[in-house]
């Protein structure tokens, strides 16, 4: 019914006169007749319906009978308490932790074991290997003499250094081939458990031997190295780490995640625990505001019993559980003990780092309380449900995990939404409410001229779009509707990934300009597809993220620095690219990968990211994104003390005390974006949203994550036009402003002539950066004020 009333306005009665395909609405493959996006005969749309119905209501009980069991939770972190027991709800019923225990608690943490008489699904259902995968050693060192291709005149290998390179044994940090190798060695150990435990259970899979396991490592080693395509920051950073080779904990790989707040009613605390935890690993969350209404805040009762919060990661989510059931229930309020809380300064193992202390979390106890008192005898409000996220994200980004990613979802008819991020009527929200980035769900064929929400977007770029209906009918739009996502609820931060509830994904990275042939280009995404599809067998310590990860299969396959390959090859040449590297991407999946690993094909494989932090490494302008400058310096914040600025000063690069922190310097790096390469200021509004509309078009089947840059003097009141036109052929959008901030001292970008980033370049010399030190929290980069990077951060 619901994808039937969707198109019953858009065709008239009796005469069922429909719009045909035209310039405004590419036509689709041929059937018998060509027609516009989403506008199928309705005859044809009721039997599509029917069978996309069964299909959904087959693919759901498919994952009610073999239901995920509940068994131990993976621990993350150091415990201060040595007598922490393994299994984490037998602590809490055991209570070493409660000294009054509360009865009848599950833990949110429940890790997946076999499904019950059905197939193993996951790594984490395996046993591991007694001889784990490792290259070959000969293979590696013809590396190491090698010149790593860092971008951007030394940019690439500091971001590399300051983020990426991980502390060995003897205290020195992993130059970029050690990394690769790191990452490779702990991908293909994840093959090579799937494969041996799939097989000792006698199912179907490759007979993919040692042998070809190097080959298949070596090609991914030689294509990482190269950056012709690139992990994300996630899987650069955790891969083949003690996160993944010890702890299992796989869902650290995943870029991003979903979560509905429309069973509100009967999970109650579960999707805020959901959000939290994976905040807590870095993963960037969306959720939604569908629960408001669907509970009473009630006042907990007084209690005399006392929860010792453990210092780990599933602790301190215990503690917010236990918080906000006793408001959701009105059931008894302990105490917080937060003494084994390690103190600040202490380090965190795994993650890296190290701890800010437990005030952090006392603030977090204490704001919450704050949020649902006032709902106190009233349905939750959709500004609670936000808050409550977005106060859990302040925690997080606090605890040392410094970039958070959060996007919430909301009626655009809601005056209470829309005007959440309006810090004249809501100032009190300015503490949190910068932690998430705000959409509505936008219906086709809405009035974007008369909604207050277009108002808003001229005025501060939020919120942005996101149209659901196109999200669960399309995969690339050049296709017809293929249903596959029917059962989808959202997406990620960034917007890219179309995601059911507690649905996680991962994303891979591809360079087209750093290609010399098409056949080059293929071969990576063969490889980049692998890659995306090991990573989703891993698993997740979420039941029921692994009851739709593994049906889904969903991972992104990116492309970046589309921007330098237009000016290098043109617009058709991309198109030919994308569309038949979409072609070679869905023929390994269905073919090679799904014979060779025995899982399902993905439901979807492609997108097109942000990016930011990982193209810096490549040299590539992030995504469909222009640069604002041709030439331009990047300038980039680090300790006086790092052991970083002799080798700095020693290369020619220019640094000089930072305005805004006597303890700090500031480098800058020279950075040329390409030849040719046109800028945010030169390419209109309407320019980018053909592009992103194009790229859904030929690459994209999950979606196209584009900010908009527009002129709010000249192309502001355009706004409402724009979005009637696009609305049919985009599956999310965002805007920003581009606003005059003028100069000001060390601005993170600065654009430059030709002639000056000339001069400055015949000043450098080789850098030579050292891999003794130091720690990674010694310098970070200048904060950014909009969404760039792998996680789609939000700085404060």
């Amino acid at each position: 019914g619901h994808v039937l009333h969707h198109f019953s306005h858009r065709c008239t009665t009796k005469s069922a006169t429909y719009r045909r395909a035209g310039p405004l609405f590419p036509s689709l493959p041929t059937q018998k007749r060509s027609w516009a996006l989403g506008e199928p005969p309705m005859r044809a749309l009721a039997q599509k319906t029917r069978a996309v119905r069964r299909s959904a209501t087959r693919r759901l009980s498919k994952a009610n009978l073999a239901p995920l069991e509940a068994t131990s939770a993976v621990k993350d972190g150091d415990s201060r308490a040595s007598s922490a027991p393994d299994d984490y709800v037998t602590q809490l019923q055991s209570s070493p932790w409660f000294r009054a225990p509360l009865q009848g608690r599950v833990s949110p943490f429940r890790q997946a074991s076999p499904m019950l008489g059905g197939e193993c699904h996951f790594v984490t259902q395996l046993p591991k290997v007694a001889d784990a995968f490792e290259l070959d050693k000969a293979f590696v060192r013809s590396f190491e003499t090698l010149p790593a291709p860092f971008g951007f005149n030394g940019l690439g290998e500091f971001v590399f250094l300051r983020t990426y390179s991980r502390t060995k044994p003897d205290g020195s940090k992993e130059r970029w081939h050690e990394t690769v190798e790191r990452v490779v060695n702990g991908t293909f150990r994840i093959a090579q458990r799937w494969l041996q435990g799939k097989r000792a259970r006698g199912e179907a899979v490759a007979d993919w031997d040692e042998q070809k396991l190097q080959q298949l490592g070596q090609n991914l080693f030689e294509r990482v190295f190269h950056m012709k395509m690139l992990p994300p920051g996630r899987g650069l950073w955790a891969m083949g780490t003690v996160l993944t080779e010890e702890r299992d904990l796989f869902a650290a790989l995943n870029n991003c995640a979903f979560v509905s707040t429309k069973d509100l009613a009967a999970e109650r605390t579960k999707p805020f625990c959901f959000l939290m935890d994976c905040s807590m690993l870095g993963i960037g969350v969306g959720f939604d505001t569908r629960g408001a209404g669907a509970l009473t805040v009630r006042k907990p009762r007084a209690s005399d019993k006392v929860f010792l919060i453990p210092d780990s990661r599933e602790g301190w989510v215990e503690s917010v559980k236990l918080l906000l059931d006793a408001y959701f229930t009105g059931d008894e309020l302990p105490s917080f003990d937060y003494s084994v809380i390690r103190a600040a300064g202490e380090p965190i193992r795994g993650f890296g780092g190290v701890s800010q202390g437990p005030g952090i979390l006392k603030k977090l106890h204490e704001d919450l309380i704050g949020v649902v008192s006032r709902d106190v005898g009233r349905p939750i409000s959709v500004r609670t449900i936000v808050d409550i996220m977005n106060m859990i994200g302040v925690c997080v980004v606090a605890g040392n995990v410094r970039r958070t990613a959060e996007i919430a979802f909301g009626d655009p008819n809601s005056e209470e939404y829309v005007a959440l991020k309006d810090y004249d009527e809501n100032p009190d929200r300015v503490a949190h409410g910068w932690t998430s980035n705000n959409s509505v769900f936008a219906k086709i064929g809405m009035d974007y001229k008369t909604n207050r929400v277009t108002e808003r977007v001229a005025k501060n770029g939020e919120p942005g779009f996101a149209w659901l209906e196109n999200m669960k009918m399309y995969s690339r739009t050049c296709e017809h509707p293929t249903y596959e996502d029917i059962l989808a609820e959202g997406g990620n931060p960034c917007l890219e990934q179309t995601l059911e509830s507690y649905e996680m994904c991962n994303l891979v990275e591809t360079f087209p300009c750093r290609h010399d042939s098409i056949d080059d280009f293929h071969e990576t995404l063969r490889v980049a597809m692998l890659y995306g599809k090991l990573v989703s067998i891993g698993g997740s310590h979420w039941e029921e993220t692994n009851n739709v990860m593994w049906r889904n299969r969903r991972i992104g396959i990116s492309v970046s620095g589309i921007a330098q390959f237009v000016a290098r090859e043109g617009i058709e040449e991309l198109r030919n690219w994308l569309d038949s590297g979409y072609a070679e991407v869905k023929e390994r999946d269905a073919g090679e990968l799904q014979d060779a690993l025995g899982v399902v094909p993905s439901v979807k494989r492609t997108s097109i990211k942000p990016s930011g932090t990982v193209s810096l490494l490549a040299g590539a302008t992030p995504g469909l994104h222009h640069p604002e400058s041709e030439f331009y310096i990047r300038r980039v914040r680090l300790a006086k003390d790092s052991d970083l600025i002799p080798c700095l000063r020693e290369s020619g690069l220019r640094l000089e005390d930072a305005v805004s922190d006597s303890n700090s310097v500031v480098v800058e790096f020279p950075v040329h974006a390409g030849d040719g390469v046109r800028t945010v200021r030169q390419v209109s509004m309407w320019e980018q949203l053909s592009l992103a509309a194009f790229l859904q078009r030929w690459w994209a089947d999950n979606q196209v994550s584009c900010t908009v840059s527009f002129d709010p003097e000249n192309e502001g009141a355009q706004l409402p036009h724009a979005l009637d036109y696009f609305q049919y052929q985009l599956k999310g959008i965002s805007f920003l402003p581009l606003l005059d901030q003028g100069a000001y001292p060390q601005m993170p970008y600065e654009g430059i002539t030709r002639e000056e980033y000339l001069a400055r370049c015949q000043e450098l010399r080789p850098l030579r950066l050292s891999y003794g030190g130091p720690a990674k929290d010694d310098f970070e980069e200048m904060p950014d004020k909009y969404c760039e990077t792998d996680t789609c951060k939000v700085d404060p």
